[in-house]
C-alpha cells in the first residue's frame, strides 16, 4: 500500500488519489487538497522529479540508485531525495547486496493521471 507522509500523520496515496474526480470536476475538500498537495510537494524539488521520472521510465519498472545516481547532486543528497519520495509514498525500495532498488509505488501513476485528466 502507498503511504503519504504529512504534518498530521501517515495517508494512503492510492485512496488519496481515488478519492477525488479529476481535478477541474469538482472543488476538492480541504482534507483532500492537503493530502494531494503533500504528494506534490514531494515532487516539487527538479532533482526528486527527475529521480521519480528516471525510476518509472527504466526498463521493467525498477532501477538500481548505481543507475540514476548521475542528476548533478552528490550521491548524499541523490540518497536524502529518494528517501524523501519513499516517504511520502512514492517510491518502494529494496536492499539487494550493497545496492538499493527503486520502484514507482503501485498505483501511483495510474492515481496522477486520473487526478489530472480531464476525460475520466
Amino acid at each position: 500500500m502507498s503511504k503519504l507522509v504529512s504534518g498530521s500523520g501517515v495517508l494512503d496515496v492510492t485512496t488519496s488519489l481515488q478519492c477525488c474526480q479529476p481535478l477541474g470536476r469538482e472543488e476538492l475538500s480541504a482534507a483532500d487538497a492537503e493530502k494531494i498537495a503533500a504528494m506534490f510537494k514531494a515532487l516539487s524539488d527538479p532533482v526528486r522529479l527527475r529521480l521519480f521520472s528516471r525510476i518509472a521510465a527504466q526498463p521493467g519498472g525498477e532501477a538500481c540508485v548505481c543507475d540514476i545516481q548521475d542528476v548533478g547532486v552528490s550521491q548524499p543528497t541523490v540518497s536524502h531525495h529518494l528517501r524523501k519520495l519513499r516517504e511520502a509514498g512514492l517510491l518502494e525500495s529494496e536492499r539487494r547486496a550493497s545496492w538499493v532498488y527503486y520502484r514507482v509505488a503501485p498505483g501511483v501513476l495510474a492515481g496522477m493521471a486520473a487526478l489530472l485528466s480531464q476525460t475520466v
